[in-house]
């Protein structure tokens, strides 16, 4: 198939195809000589990882790093990707079943509790850890893994709801200056619970994790459920924090 037929089959734009190749995440097995690309049943099965590989969060250069690993196994992958989507999908349900009863909440018809309001939106413990392990290492990411695997169940709900709660009230502060005592008193909240279980941060370690926030745009959408805005108010935030503890 040519690249104009792959992308009318696959609704990928030609210019998005042709960036795939540049950046060798997805090279045709031939080009002509007049220089048209021309695309195997190979690659069309990469291209369809590719697309599962993005729907479920991974950067080009996570999937590219994923394709290229000598130990990649399509029948695996297609495991991987089934068992994400569905977990997904428990997810976007869960999250439906919300926003329904939301709707009835505020029609008056029933009463819902602070806790059913945020159901399907609880932060995931460690939700990206791939992506952990690339930029703080293996050893950061095992040792936040064998704090949380110490906590009993119990445990693990106070730490989700803590979470929550600091989300929460910093998604109220949008639109009030990041250096109020009231916001302040937050951002600390937040340093002191990931510092007691999600590893150790310096203070550059904790205002690099609110860049990201923004520069990721997985984390900004994550964290935006709480409040349009909170990713970037919370940068903010935890860079003047975390510049004003370094004076």
């Amino acid at each position: 198939m040519n690249v104009k037929q792959v992308s009318q089959l696959v609704g990928v734009s030609i210019r998005t195809l042709h960036h795939y190749d540049e950046i060798g995440l997805l090279i045709p097995d031939h080009v002509t000589e007049a220089g048209y690309r021309q695309y195997s049943e190979e690659n069309l099965q990469t291209l369809q990882h590719i697309l599962f590989f993005k729907e479920l969060g991974f950067s080009l250069k996570q999937i590219r790093s994923i394709l290229q690993s000598p130990d990649f196994n399509t029948f695996e992958a297609l495991q991987l990707q089934r068992r994400s989507l569905l977990a997904k999908r428990e997810q976007l349900e869960v999250m439906i079943a919300t926003i329904d009863r939301t709707i009835a909440h505020v029609k008056g018809e029933i009463q819902m509790s602070t806790e059913e309001k945020f159901a399907g939106l609880k932060w995931n413990i460690n939700p990206y850890e791939q992506e952990a392990r690339e930029k703080w290492g293996d050893q950061a990411v095992d040792q936040s893994k064998q704090r949380l695997g110490k906590l009993s169940q119990q445990q693990k709900a106070e730490l989700e709801q803590q979470c929550n709660e600091i989300y929460q009230g910093l998604a109220d502060r949008i639109g009030t200056p990041v250096d109020s005592e009231e916001t302040m008193a937050l951002v600390k909240r937040w340093y002191e619970l990931l510092n007691s279980n999600f590893g150790t941060y310096s203070y550059d370690a904790f205002i690099g994790l609110g860049q990201l926030y923004v520069q990721d745009e997985r984390f900004t959408a994550n964290i935006d459920q709480y409040g349009q805005g909170l990713a970037q108010y919370m940068s903010e935030a935890m860079a003047y924090w975390g510049n004003l503890q370094k004076q």
